[in-house]
């Protein structure tokens, strides 16, 4: 800005110089017409005037007596023709001013100082004064003959050039001065502005918007830190994550205001409830996590986990309502669970995971139960790709058979998944990661296609048997299913009756308002439908009595219990009340998981309908099936006593040693 000031004060000095400069040539001009007037062309030819002559020009230029400080008249080679302060004229011109006036026929103007008398340091009797020296070419049509040589007083120009140029300098400095004070305080204020959000965004880059807490960046930079202090002292570092149990219940039920509300709450209590040490941070939603620096094992991190935990037994106060909240707790710790803060993070996840799935409250990581392991990321990849092979997956078949006639009265699909690396791998392995990642759909079509294919197959070799599939509580969410079977059923020209589906206990109970409709609909069409692993979930009579099922298969831990205790009848007991409630219903009744006849014939005496397990066979392959096909002809019926159902399928192994993979269900 003072830049500009000094180049605006300058430009327009120079401007108002240049002005009155030109100003002052015009005034020359006139002095020189009215000078030229009475001099005749010869006078400039003999390089002399006549006195008549020269009182003519003095007469003709009096009337710029005020301003005009003197007047030459130079003949073009110099010659002076007339000087107004000498009656005679001697002296010699600025040559080179003189030749470019006559040359270029223009004027020719300079400021030049004008000394009078004697000016010295010892007397001041003199005096100085600017004065404008103007040489004016004097012309006779196109002939220039020379030039008169005007000097003007240029010293009041001067002094009002010099005002001027004060007062300019002065309102361009007042005025850039307001100019830089207005934009200096909007710069400043725009300033503070931008400091103020960058302090904003760096808060809110650090901590939780709702609750002030730190959030999961500044937890992370804890956490590094925290991992290098425990390095070099030697000391661990624990982590403890939790989330609030049925929160999207509270926010749905309530509104998300009151879901933030308990946020706020929560957030509150755990800091009073925690050292000063331990960091409180939210990591997003309803999830919390505290770091625990410097702690000596595990067991310390579960006991402050506890105490967390009971941070949740008073109830919250929610505008007039009193809420009681529970929540899931993961532990993970340095050096016992983890080396660094990312695997830590991931570990005390799942054990808050572990915690939520099994009800425990306060769960710390254990490896059996960390499902998330970067093996199992692979084995993803690798079912992706066997779903496009054509002889990875196999489905298996295992009997069941009627313990009235020990005839095999139908089969159950069983998947296989033969790894081209890891050998034969049982569902177990396979499944809950299909269910995890969205990929059971593709699974359960491949098993649904495969089995109608395997009905239609058997139909062409001249006999019929009913194969029940395992479907996925996802695969029940929707009618997409029922759509599949339908479409596959037609393609191979398969019978709905021979088709059956199994569909788990605490899958059914799970969301029944969106699975019920499904299996209506299936039971609709003619396919079978029954409830797998019966006695393990909460399902009401009043719910058996309404589902569309037919059959009820009840759970092998209950049929172990037959095994495992002969003499005590508790186990027949409850047997037995699950049975005479389902033929109340008029559902048929099958047990698996039978692998001794002492079980059988204790099943068949309890009037359970079928069985399936190692004692007839285990899951093979449809070729062994179609190998024992004489043994699905029926047989007379026969007294349990006299039932020995071992013999169902030729091909099947020992009892008394059953196989070593024991099948596990499968979509």
């Amino acid at each position: 800005m003072l830049t500009l000031g000094v180049a605006l004060v300058a430009t327009t000095s120079q401007l108002s110089r240049d002005r009155a400069i030109e100003e002052g040539i015009e005034t020359a001009q006139t002095v020189q017409a009215y000078a030229q007037a009475p001099v005749p062309l010869d006078a400039h030819t003999l390089g002399t005037l006549s006195p008549e002559q020269r009182a003519a020009v003095v007469a003709s230029v009096d009337g710029f007596s005020t301003r005009l400080v003197a007047l030459r008249l130079w003949a073009a080679d110099g010659e002076m023709l007339f000087d107004s302060a000498a009656a005679d004229p001697s002296g010699f011109p600025d040559g080179q001013r003189l030749d470019m006036a006559v040359r270029s026929n223009t004027p020719n103007a300079r400021v030049v100082t004008d000394v009078q008398g004697d000016l010295n340091l010892l007397s001041s009797t003199g005096t100085e004064r600017e004065v404008l020296d103007v040489y004016v070419p004097i012309d006779y049509g196109t002939v220039v003959v020379g030039a008169a040589e005007v000097v003007l007083d240029y010293s009041g120009t001067a002094a009002t050039l010099t005002k001027g140029n004060r007062t300019i300098t002065g309102v361009v400095a007042v005025g850039l001065l307001l100019v830089w004070l207005l934009l200096y305080r909007t710069v400043r204020k725009f300033s503070s502005r931008l400091q103020s959000t960058a302090l904003d965004n760096a808060r809110l880059a650090l901590l939780d918007s709702l609750t002030g807490l730190p959030n999961r960046r500044m937890l992370l930079d804890r956490l590094a830190r925290a991992v290098e202090t425990a390095a070099e002292v030697g000391t661990g570092v624990g982590l403890v994550m939790l989330d609030i149990d049925r929160f999207k219940d509270i926010n749905d039920s309530l509104g998300h205001d009151m879901g933030d509300e308990l946020l706020a709450q929560v957030a509150l209590r755990l800091q009073a409830a925690l050292r000063d040490d331990d960091l409180v941070a939210r990591l997003g939603g309803d999830e919390f996590a505290v770091l625990v620096p410097a702690i000596r094992s595990a067991k310390d991190a579960e006991g402050l986990a506890e105490r967390v935990r009971t941070v949740f037994t008073e109830p919250f106060q929610l505008g007039e309502m009193e809420l009681h909240v529970e929540t899931s707790i993961g532990v993970a710790c340095i050096p016992e669970h983890a080396t660094d803060g990312s695997s830590l993070m991931r570990k005390a996840d799942v054990a808050m995971y572990t915690a939520k799935v099994h009800r425990l409250g306060v769960a710390v990581y254990s490896p059996h139960e960390d499902d998330s392991s970067p093996a199992r990321l692979v084995l993803l990849g690798d079912l992706h790709r066997a779903l496009t092979q054509p002889d990875e997956l196999v489905l298996h078949y295992q009997p069941k058979i009627d313990l009235r006639t020990g005839a095999t009265i139908g089969v159950e699909a069983l998947m296989r998944w033969e790894h081209p690396t890891r050998g034969m791998l049982p569902p177990g392995l396979f499944v809950p990661l299909a269910e995890q990642t969205g990929l059971i759909n593709d699974l359960t079509r491949f098993a649904l296609e495969k089995a109608i294919e395997q009905i239609a197959a058997w139909q062409a070799d001249g006999y019929s048997l009913a194969v029940a599939v395992n479907l996925s509580a996802h695969n029940l969410t929707s009618f997409t299913v029922v759509d599949t079977i339908v479409e596959l059923l037609d393609k191979h020209q398969v019978s709905p009756d021979l088709l059956e589906v199994e569909i788990t206990e605490t899958a059914l109970v799970a969301d029944p308002s969106r699975i019920l409709p499904v299996l209506t609909r299936l039971d609709g069409m003619g396919i079978r439908v029954s409830i797998d692993d019966f006695g393990t979930g909460t399902t009401s009579i009043s719910q058996l009595r309404d589902l569309p099922v037919t059959q009820l298969k009840i759970d092998r831990l209950f049929i172990s219990d037959l095994e495992s205790n002969p003499d005590v009848c508790g186990s027949e007991i409850v047997v037995k009340a699950m049975v005479d409630l389902a033929h109340s219903f008029g559902l048929v009744v099958i047990a698996e998981g039978v692998e001794d006849a002492r079980t059988a014939s204790r099943l068949a005496a309890l009037d359970v309908d079928q069985a399936q397990g190692f004692l007839y066979s285990k899951a093979v392959p449809p070729a062994e099936i179609a190998a024992a096909r004489a043994a699905l002809v029926p047989t007379q019926r026969q007294s349990p006593e006299e039932l020995d159902p071992r013999h169902a399928i030729s091909d099947r192994p020992n009892p008394s040693s059953p196989p070593a993979d024991l099948p596990i269900r499968t979509p």
